[in-house]
């Protein structure tokens, strides 16, 4: 019995000096592991970050590139039926979403949707236009009547896209 008695006393501070150091070494693994995940996630927003501010750039020259002010000019040629030129303008349109598509991967969901939904709208008011003007009118007559709706529109969808994403871009600064 006594040696039941000594085997105790001397595992029983053993135990609770293992286990103390079970406790430690769990801890400090814990800690390091946070740690490394830390820099991990750092160095990610630091690799993503410029990309993600690309993405956004890209997108807003996008939508500038797209507002009537600045597409018409660019693509009228001033030689082409109303039809033609609503042709060359979906057509540009489509070409610059699709060239800017992947840029979606690094922006909300919502700020994407409200590009997507400028994009549409735009489609919509140049094909509105396009009937406004019929099969007689000139690529001349078809800009007018584009400038003319957005002019008198409330708001702009291209605008609040833009808007948006400005301020979604401000809150990482």
């Amino acid at each position: 019995m006594e040696l039941i008695i000594e085997f105790t006393k001397l595992l029983l501070p053993a135990a609770i000096v293992l286990y103390a150091m079970y406790l430690v070494v769990k801890t400090f693994l814990t800690k390091e592991l946070e740690k490394k995940m830390l820099e991990l996630k750092t160095k990610n927003t630091d690799t993503i970050l410029p990309i993600r501010l690309q993405a956004y750039e890209r997108i807003c020259l996008f939508l500038e590139r797209m507002s009537p002010n600045n597409l018409i000019p660019r693509l009228n040629k001033g030689k082409l039926s109303a039809r033609e030129f609503q042709h060359v303008i979906l057509n540009e349109i489509r070409e610059e979403f699709n060239h800017n598509v992947s840029q979606q991967i690094y922006m909300s969901s919502e700020a994407w949707n409200n590009v997507k939904n400028s994009k549409e709208n735009l489609i919509v008011t140049v094909n509105n236009a396009a009937d406004a003007v019929g099969n007689d009118g000139t690529s001349i007559d078809l800009a007018k009547e584009i400038l003319e709706m957005y002019a008198v529109r409330e708001n702009d969808p291209l605008v609040d896209a833009l808007e948006y994403l400005k301020d979604e871009i401000r809150q990482y600064f």
